[in-house]
């Protein structure tokens, strides 16, 4: 077997096409070398777009071209999308401005949020916020400007960041269609991404990303933020050997959110 990066590359390349995922101790036992350079190996397909790091090895990269449909996002995994709101609203306090993007995960941390009956601001991005908070006095809500987008039924854009630029949230709760360890937050739409960046920089608290365990390890078109500028993830057990290589890194909280309840 060739000792070649080039040709080590190649062979790891084709086990994970073939496999989906593979494994630092036996690569370096199929290749005879050792796991330090299997890693070493690893890191730089990983930092060239081509994988996905877990804890012990790497996977497939997952890619998001295209946009979901919304009514089909928002019928994925409710149990998992429940839970994480409920997970979410125990972190939220008397007095909070909040900053929520767009999403179905996001819908059902508005949800939970608004059910704690406590004086609250939202400024959000998605039109649904309307419908959980019409009957609710204790929430103040803020809409951001901005084109509608049905698809995802949400507004975005310059005029969205524009508004945006003018509150400081001492929290940003943020739905992503992928989030990576080495490509970060990642969305198909660039308007969106726009929008949730001016949000993210906008705020002077904690930066929580919800997502449940099919969200992570994609990479989608256009880059938010780098995973440096999120201070906790909320999700689910669904992630497999990828939330394991977050839960190490420095800086980032990693909280399952449980779905028993």
């Amino acid at each position: 077997m060739s000792t070649i990066p080039a040709g080590r590359h190649q062979y790891i390349l084709s086990q994970i096409g073939q496999h989906g995922t593979v494994n630092v101790a036996d690569l370096a036992g199929e290749l005879s070398v050792s796991e330090l350079t299997i890693r070493r190996d690893l890191d730089q397909l990983a930092k060239n777009g081509l994988v996905e790091r877990t804890h012990g090895g790497a996977t497939a990269r997952r890619n998001l071209p295209i946009e979901p449909d919304y009514v089909q996002k928002a019928s994925e995994f409710p149990r998992e999308k429940e839970a994480i709101g409920r997970t979410v609203a125990s972190m939220v306090e008397e007095g909070d401005t909040l900053y929520i993007n767009s999403g179905s995960t996001t819908f059902e941390v508005i949800r939970a949020v608004v059910a704690l009956e406590k004086k609250l601001t939202i400024v959000t991005n998605n039109i649904d916020a309307i419908y959980l908070c019409k009957e609710h006095e204790h929430v103040r809500l803020i809409l951001a400007g901005g084109v509608y987008r049905p698809r995802s039924h949400s507004v975005s854009g310059s005029l969205s960041s524009l508004l945006v630029s003018e509150i400081y949230a001492n929290k940003a709760i943020i739905g992503v269609d992928g989030f990576s360890l080495t490509a970060g937050l990642s969305t198909p739409i660039l308007e969106e991404a726009e929008t949730t960046r001016a949000m993210i920089e906008h705020t002077v608290g904690k930066v929580i990303v919800v997502a449940t365990g099919n969200k992570i390890g994609v990479v989608s078109n256009f880059k938010t933020v780098s995973p440096d500028r999120v201070d906790i993830l909320v999700t689910d057990s669904h992630g497999g050997e990828i939330i394991a290589q977050m839960e190490t890194h420095e800086g980032l909280q990693v909280v399952i959110a449980d779905t028993k309840e």
